[in-house]
């Protein structure tokens, strides 16, 4: 323990006598939509807790209910995710960005807070300077997190040409302060993909050249985090606004470095052809279809939340059908489990009520007047953004004991030339001191630098955390995974007892919340298993009774023990219906799992649209989900599609896609078929480049049992002669 410590924390055990411990609140609840109360769609949400109290949430322009006029982005806040109130929005006519052209929409808000100003990146999706749509990225600051908000004069990221008159995607910002003190932002989409460019201090220009770090065609919505040394990018892949038929996912990589390059939990690349991208939330097979578009957020236990938007597909249209879609926010815990963010550890999107956010404080403190919760603190008038405020000079503690075990505390503050955080009595120390971050343990300690021009005038955020054996302390702008030092400590059998918590040294602290830590959820959700082989074919003879032909293709044929069929010059989505498919009896069970093995070289970089092969539960040529490894532009994915007809009227179909796990020249693919709550017949997708570590991802909902099949087709652009898809078998399991 550092030596300068030890008299004061003497003095800190003096306290602790004669104090109790806080009863926990009730707890609160949430169902999504969270946004139900006050908007029917609620798009591309992000989020941040004012110094107010107050989560402020912020969407992209559509209108908020059918027939409603388009906003200039939308503003809404709420203390306890519980109830809402509508702020109004970002802009008007006559404040919007001067630099915008007319008719530009405004989408995609990602909110920050540094150098004493909210500050918001936008996109702008045409600008004066190119007739039609050359899209940019627009930044606003603020003083409070409800504005009123003053444009720049210009983008902060210019529209990028493609060389062929038009323009790439530069949309979707997202903004981080990185370890190494400076801002980055995030952008782009499925034209171009998505970059990062370095930002200037202040965070309204960048400069340098940027970074590319996924490749073109794959992802959009980009949000970046960082923990325990990593950096995290997320991205939204797939289509956002398919209605129906929406397949939009979350995928993310990480990396030691914020420019990349981002690798996924297989070490596969989010910026090669054959991308990767570990999912981070899907669709499951309940009411909500295509999750993202996200943010995320911490809440006062230290529990991390994914803000993003999905479809009722049930009410997937906020207007008519093919208009608008209706994208309603939602909210869901983050798990981190090996490593990696997962949705309710991998459960996905939550359609009944779940715990909320914790928001506010235990141990008798206002969050927002922390020093009525104090010794030795007082109590300061603070400002109109956050109002009252403690200023603690010397020594303070909280008035009632924190609990044992884990615990995390945070606050805004303004710290002054040393300022320390003292948990269990003085058994984790954490202090801010000169130009480091440093805690200790027993006799264990670990540092980290700030950077060199760390500003002790503003407000920060600072954590100080024990979950655990884990202590970490991390100082940043606004709690958004954004980090100026983070020093992290491991101390095998470390039991934090029942204590104040105290602080010596100099800071005014507003927003203090004093919590036990969320329990952390250590293992992944159950997924579909197999169990006893039910029925199949391992093609060593030709196809028997229990197969069948919609369009029948003579030149698939059965030989060496495979079913090798070329690619047919063919499709099955929207009108054309001339693609040949081949289709086995199922078990007759209410759950099984079916598995090929597929052999396709769609070689890698160069476009080929739509070449792909795999499987297909199909009821109908315009009502169907097929599971393929697929060419698109220059990638090669893995597409979970779904058609279906939108527009009963006029038979008109919509199709969409999920992406799922990572495309191989061999790939091992599974269905698994079930019943949900209300009796609908559940196809969840799985992949596999090893037959052995599967890859589980989005559910497809048919309105009755499906044939089973396989299928070979696809566009013949930058391919002569057709590839041929090679079955190994096609197998059904028993479900487990």
């Amino acid at each position: 323990m550092p030596s300068k410590l030890t008299a004061a924390l003497c003095a800190v055990a003096a306290v602790a006598a004669g104090t109790t411990a806080a009863v926990a609140a009730p707890a609160v609840t949430t169902t999504n939509a969270i946004s139900s109360s006050f908007a029917d769609t609620f798009a591309d949400p992000s989020m941040i807790q004012g110094r107010d109290g107050y989560w402020y949430a912020y969407a992209t322009s559509d209108p908020l209910v059918a027939n409603g006029p388009f906003g200039l982005m939308h503003m809404a806040r709420t203390k306890d995710f519980s109830s809402w109130e509508y702020l109004g929005t970002v802009f008007n006519d006559q404040t919007k960005p001067a630099w915008a052209a007319s008719g530009s929409f405004f989408w995609a808000p990602d909110i920050r807070y540094f150098g004493g100003r909210y500050v918001m990146y936008f996109t702008v999706t045409d600008t004066l300077a190119n007739a039609g749509g050359d899209p940019a990225i627009g930044v606003a600051t603020a003083p409070t997190p409800a504005g009123p908000w003053t444009a720049t004069d210009g983008p902060v990221v210019t529209p990028k040409p493609d060389g062929n008159g038009g323009y790439f995607g530069t949309i979707d910002p997202a903004m981080l302060t990185a370890a190494d003190g400076k801002r980055y932002l995030y952008y782009g989409g499925f034209y171009g993909g998505l970059a990062v460019t370095e930002l200037s201090a202040d965070g309204l220009h960048a400069v340098g050249s940027p970074t590319q770090v996924t490749v073109g065609d794959r992802y959009e919505g980009s949000y970046v985090v960082y923990r325990d040394g990593w950096y995290y990018l997320t991205g939204s892949s797939m289509n956002c606004c398919a209605g129906p038929t929406t397949g939009y996912s979350v995928f993310g990589g990480r990396s030691r470095s914020p420019r990349g390059p981002f690798l996924d939990a297989s070490g596969a690349s989010m910026n090669e052809s054959r991308v990767g991208g570990t999912t981070v939330i899907t669709q499951n097979g309940n009411k909500w279809i295509g999750p993202g578009h996200h943010a995320f957020i911490t809440d006062a236990a230290g529990q991390d939340h994914i803000v993003y938007h999905a479809i009722d597909r049930g009410t997937p249209w906020l207007t008519d059908p093919f208009g608008i879609n209706r994208r309603p926010m939602l909210i869901d815990r983050i798990d981190w489990i090996d490593g990696w963010p997962r949705t309710r550890a991998g459960l996905g999107p939550s359609d009944g009520p779940v715990p909320a956010p914790t928001t506010g404080s235990a141990l008798g403190i206002d969050s927002t007047d922390p020093a009525g919760g104090l010794v030795g603190a007082a109590r300061q008038p603070g400002d109109a953004v956050g109002g009252p405020t403690a200023l603690i000079s010397g020594a303070g503690r909280t008035r009632q004991a924190a609990p044992g075990g884990s615990l995390r505390v945070e606050a805004d503050v303004r710290i002054g030339s040393s300022f320390t955080t003292v948990l269990g009595g003085g058994a984790v120390v954490a202090s801010v001191s000169g130009d480091k971050v440093t805690i200790a343990a027993g006799r264990r300690t670990a540092s980290a630098a700030l950077p060199a021009d760390f500003d002790r005038t503003q407000w920060n955020k600072l954590s100080v955390q024990v979950s655990g054996s884990t202590v970490t302390a991390r100082l940043n702008d606004a709690g958004l995974g954004d980090v100026y030092a983070e020093a992290q400590l491991v101390v095998p059998g470390l039991k934090l007892p029942s204590a104040p918590v105290s602080w010596l040294g100099s800071a005014e602290v507003d927003n203090l919340t004093v919590r036990t830590v969320a329990a952390p959820a250590t293992r992944m959700a159950d997924v579909p298993r197999t169990g006893d082989l039910l029925a199949g074919d391992e093609f060593s003879s030709g196809l028997g009774a229990s197969w069948s032909w919609v369009r029948q293709d003579d030149k698939a044929v059965v030989a060496d023990g495979k079913l090798s069929w070329p690619l047919e010059n063919a499709d099955l989505v929207g009108g054309g219906n001339n693609a040949g498919l081949l289709f086995h009896t199922t078990p007759a069970r209410d759950s099984w799992i079916a598995e090929t093995k597929l052999h396709l070289d769609l070689g890698e970089g160069d476009i080929r649209n739509y070449q792909q092969a795999g499987m297909i539960a199909y009821l109908n040529d315009s009502d169907f989900a097929r599971l393929g490894n697929v060419a698109i532009w220059r990638t090669r994915q893995t597409e979970y599609g779904r058609e279906l007809v939108a527009r009963p009227s006029d038979g008109a179909t919509s199709y969409g896609a999920a992406a799922i796990g990572r495309s191989a020249p061999t790939l091992w693919m599974r269905l698994a078929y079930h019943k949900n709550a209300a009796s609908e017949h559940v196809y969840r997708a799985g992949t596999s480049v090893d037959g052995k570590n599967w890859t589980w991802g989005a559910s497809w909902v048919l309105s009755a049992p499906a044939r089973l099949g396989l299928y070979a087709h696809g566009e013949f652009t930058g391919a002569n002669p057709a590839p041929v898809a090679t079955f190994d078998y096609l197998r059904f399991y028993e479900s487990k």
